[in-house]
């Protein structure tokens, strides 16, 4: 099926945005990236299914995203469609479960049930990005994660809806089925523990004091760039080897932080990776660990 044709029916059948040759570079935190073929922003549930059938009975690849926070896509962009959750939010009580959709903003949820007294969250309140998102790749700091509050998980398969337990979601470090098998989360029940609102308050408060003390603001980047070795902080072996402040074009090894690459103006994801190449054989050379990327990388090179 012709893409003009697959744009048409999105349109006619999908309640949100549905555009065409979208850059990238609007909807990743790092602002660089080249055109996806079609992007496509739900506004509801039953949108956003209709969206993955089109896409599946058209035979397109399909790449699902939050809010762009943990990704890097290639100059070339992305052949097939990006379907993004952001406008797929809302949350509720019940009892000590949060329960709240793919959309909603992590760090908003951190906010949201610290000041309704319950404690959990407080984590994530520096978090950028979705909850679905943060639930794929088990995302964590200051010794929490988000496998240490879920209680399921509602994700959507080849055959369709699926609920799935805290183990049968098989969390680890930075990962989980639901990233390894290219699962679409849908919602999730988070179990919070009860506390006074000025406790949680203070321990976010806390958060992101240390978080803005020790983490670069005001210039795009994608969060810690590389995933931390065993029992070693990624940021210091970078730091060891010399890599702050490093340059390729717009991109910079952060002098705040060594784990994060910052795009300090018109910087192309070529420079990134590249510079994220640079930054990977130094700390091989110096000291015998070959760093991994946590950021996901996608698309293609120009050709």
């Amino acid at each position: 099926m012709l893409l003009e044709q697959v744009l048409t029916r999105l349109r006619s059948m999908v309640r949100g945005d549905v555009r065409s040759s979208e850059p990238m570079s609007r909807h990743t935190s790092f602002r660089v990236g080249g055109p996806a073929d079609l992007y496509v922003r739900p506004a509801d549930l039953p949108s956003l299914v209709a969206a993955l059938d089109i896409l599946a009975g058209a035979g397109l690849p399909v790449l699902v995203v939050g809010l762009g926070t943990n990704l890097l896509v290639r100059d070339g962009g992305i052949r097939g469609a990006v379907v993004s959750t952001a406008l797929l939010g809302g949350w509720h009580l019940e009892g000590d479960r949060l329960v709240a959709r793919c959309g909603s903003a992590l760090s908003g949820l951190a906010r949201a049930t610290a000041r309704a007294g319950w404690s959990g969250l407080e984590f994530a309140a520096g978090i950028p990005g979705t909850l679905g998102g943060a639930v794929a790749m088990n995302a964590g700091a200051h010794g929490a994660c988000l496998a240490d509050v879920l209680e399921r998980v509602t994700v959507l398969g080849d055959s369709g809806p699926l609920t799935l337990g805290r183990d049968e979601a098989g969390f680890a470090y930075r990962d989980s089925r639901v990233r390894r098998e290219k699962l679409v989360v849908t919602e999730a029940v988070l179990r919070l523990r009860p506390t006074s609102p000025a406790q949680a308050e203070e321990r976010i408060r806390q958060v992101l004091r240390v978080r803005a003390e020790s983490q670069p603001r005001g210039v795009p980047s994608a969060g810690s760039f590389f995933r931390n070795p065993p029992r070693m902080a990624a940021g210091a072996l970078i730091e060891q080897a010399g890599c702050k402040g490093m340059r390729v074009g717009g991109a910079e090894v952060s002098p705040v932080h060594a784990n994060f690459l910052v795009n300090r103006g018109g910087a192309s994801a070529r420079d990134v990776l590249t510079l994220a190449a640079r930054v990977r054989e130094r700390v091989a050379e110096r000291f015998g660990i070959w760093l991994e990327p946590e950021v996901e990388v996608v698309g293609e090179d120009p050709s």
